[in-house]
């Protein structure tokens, strides 16, 4: 058997490629915050998240004493075929829902679909597991509520980055709970599955703060908890899962860990990955995101309708 990484990669046309390559090369790689100083003042930065017309509904859940602020978006082209959870990115450290508000309104419209965005816990003035604690506790008021409350019970979930670990570790929790049927699906954008250090994917993000603001607090040996780290965990019985990521992403091994381990446990998994393209690159101004975005949106658009 012949086992190439450029075999998986996704069809794009090599004129995008090139395009990706051109503007990555003229573009000054970032970094995150090395230290909570460092974050102040990039959390200062932020710029102020654009407004989306119409506007989501803004509410909160209450759960085990907390209030989680969740912004839903109500599609425009009449009853929601289902409801589609979003877990922003951003560290665990930084960001908010507000911030993919634009990108949610066009999500609601391309779907017709409810989305329901989850404002959790930062860390680390709230570190683990408070943000895990809020989307899980968001995600079981839809298992309850959304039949009623908008008319469908067809449910999807995912997020970017750390909002991809989040939203794996909540259908964990369903599962446990034995609720997780009600997912058609989970659209994984680049997510951090080893959050231990343990594995050689692992070791390659050991040194990064957001890691100590997040799991910090929790002794090396138990950062392999499937709670932290997703990876480690028993991972029968999930909805299908479409991974995503960039051939240039720090995190593409632990993608590719991650696809293995999720096919391994008998689930439908789909690993697409993008040449050229790091961490995060489907928020930047490329065709080669477009390309990536569309091919989110029209998987998901396959699971929440139920035509496969």
């Amino acid at each position: 058997m012949r086992f190439a990484l450029e075999a998986l990669f996704a069809d794009v046309p090599a004129e995008q490629i090139a395009e990706a390559r051109d503007f990555y090369r003229s573009r000054v790689a970032g970094r995150g915050p090395a230290d909570f100083a460092e974050l102040e003042e990039a959390r200062a930065k932020k710029p102020a998240p654009r407004a989306a017309v119409p506007p989501p509904l803004e509410e909160t859940v209450e759960a085990a004493g907390v209030r989680i602020p969740v912004r839903v978006f109500l599609p425009s082209g009449g009853p929601p075929q289902g409801v589609y959870l979003d877990i922003h990115g951003g560290g665990f450290y930084m960001d908010s829902a507000a911030h993919s508000d634009v990108r949610n309104r066009v999500l609601a419209d391309a779907l017709n679909t409810v989305v329901v965005s989850v404002d959790y816990r930062l860390a680390p003035e709230h570190p683990w597991p408070a943000a895990p604690d809020d989307c899980a506790a968001v995600a079981l008021r839809l298992v309850e509520q959304a039949e009623t409350r908008f008319g469908t019970s067809r449910l999807a979930i995912g997020g970017s980055s750390a909002g991809a670990t989040l939203a794996l570790t909540t259908l964990l929790r369903l599962r446990d709970r034995g609720v997780v049927d009600r997912f058609a699906g989970a659209a994984l954008r680049f997510g951090t599955w080893d959050l231990s250090a343990h594995t050689p994917s692992g070791r390659l993000i050991a040194d990064e703060y957001f890691l100590q603001a997040y799991v910090g607090h929790v002794p090396d040996r138990d950062r392999t908890l499937p709670d932290i780290s997703p990876l480690y965990a028993d991972l029968t019985g999930l909805p299908p899962a479409l991974l995503v990521v960039g051939a240039e992403d720090i995190l593409l091994e632990d993608n590719l860990t991650m696809a293995g381990r999720l096919s391994a446990a008998g689930n439908d998994v789909e690993l697409r990955i993008y040449p050229a393209a790091p961490h995060g690159f489907t928020g930047h101004p490329t065709a080669l995101a477009a390309i990536a975005v569309d091919g989110v949106n029209s998987w998901l658009r396959e699971r929440i309708s139920g035509h496969l």
